[in-house]
């Protein structure tokens, strides 16, 4: 799971419209710069036990943060990021 991390960090990328989808559902008004530095602090702070490759997105959940990230898998574009739900945080403690 390693690769998917060392591969996301050097790949990631974002779309205009993606900064305001954050901004939308983090329910915040951060610049682009401080997205893309967040973004990154996240994923390289998240252990690879928290990374999902489900079909052709991965998954990157962080409870300390409360956000979990979607990232294509084929282009490492973000797509979105949540806020994780109650019933996921006690998932992912399960693990």
């Amino acid at each position: 799971m390693n690769i998917y991390k060392t591969e996301i960090l050097n790949k990631i990328c974002y779309t205009e419209l993606v900064y305001e989808r954050i901004n939308k559902k983090l329910n915040s008004k951060y610049q682009k710069s401080v997205i893309e530095k967040m973004l990154f602090e996240i994923i390289k702070e998240t252990n690879e036990i928290h990374f999902q490759k489900i079909g052709k997105n991965f998954y990157i959940s962080n409870i300390e943060h409360n956000i979990k990230i979607t990232i294509n898998s084929n282009t490492y574009r973000i797509i979105t990021v949540d806020r994780i739900t109650k019933n996921e945080k006690q998932n992912d403690k399960r693990i």
